[in-house]
């Protein structure tokens, strides 16, 4: 029996490549389902790398495609991940007291639309217990303070790394993680916040969007770094406002915006569409 794989990769644009992985599938028998590629080389701040995805079926054991590979990216300087496709990506969520972007990614997540495994939902606040018991999924509160910080991140990644967490989404989680941790979920941590910034830093950012009369609000799902909120893009998305919306208005409004775009950013990346290219992203649709 075949399975079907998903192979990604990154490597210095040449040519050959796309010869190179095609002919590498054929000679293994794999039939190639979707393919697509880029080489970023056509501005003069490009960084020169081609991109790949290739989703094939092919009935070769994983351990002897990912060996094959090794030995294929090594003639290209190649960076590659592979995955089942049918595998879901094991995945944390993190809040605080906002729960719209979490009972959204919990309903998607269940009904089918995206294909997580949600392991465990961690939180600074015990308001979504509930919720997490509802779908019945582990939840941790975990509380945190300027002096218990550095504990409550060894903690939190302690639940990660025995989850097997692949992914890590902080659904509206308000607190800022430390460069430590940034680093530890450096391509695998996914964060949504409000399209505002930098205009609009700090608190209520709605209130002080609705008193400069803004005619567009909006969010951004970016990965997490260590420079806050300022991670590479997956994807951003707008609302149009009228001077007659309220202050409630543009928070519904941005709350729904918020929520559609984290649920596709988090779609893209647990179908490995997404591909660093320094500090933008290549996502293959």
């Amino acid at each position: 029996m075949s399975s079907t794989y998903i192979l990604q990769l990154s490597c210095p644009d040449r040519p050959g490549i796309v010869h190179a992985v095609s002919g590498f599938l054929f000679e293994r028998g794999g039939n190639i389902l979707d393919a697509a590629q880029y080489a970023d080389d056509k501005d003069e701040d490009a960084t020169g790398l081609f991109f790949m995805r290739v989703s094939f079926a092919c009935e070769l054991p994983e351990q002897q495609l990912r060996d094959d590979l090794a030995r294929l990216g090594q003639g290209f300087d190649m960076n590659w991940s592979l995955h089942q496709a049918s595998q879901p990506m094991k995945t944390v969520l993190m809040v605080s007291k906002e729960g719209h972007c979490l009972n959204d990614l919990l309903f998607r997540w269940k009904s089918g639309l995206l294909k997580l495994d949600v392991r465990a939902i961690i939180s600074n606040h015990r308001e979504f217990y509930q919720l997490a018991a509802s779908y019945n999924v582990p939840f941790h509160h975990i509380p945190v303070t300027a002096a218990t910080k550095a504990e409550a991140e060894k903690r939190q990644y302690e639940i990660i790394q025995a989850e097997g967490a692949e992914l890590v989404l902080l659904a509206r989680y308000m607190q800022i993680l430390s460069d430590d941790l940034c680093r530890k979920l450096a391509g695998r941590a996914i964060n949504i916040h409000h399209s505002f910034l930098p205009s609009f830093k700090g608190a209520r950012p709605y209130h002080q969007a609705h008193a400069r009369g803004v005619k567009l609000i909006g969010a951004t799902a970016h990965y997490v770094t260590s420079d806050l909120d300022e991670g590479p893009i997956i994807e951003q998305d707008v609302a149009r406002v009228e001077h007659s919306r309220t202050v409630e208005d543009l928070t519904a409004l941005g709350r729904d915006t918020e929520s559609l775009v984290l649920a596709r950013a988090v779609k893209w990346h647990s179908e490995h569409r997404v591909l660093l290219n320094g500090h933008k992203t290549v996502i293959f649709k």
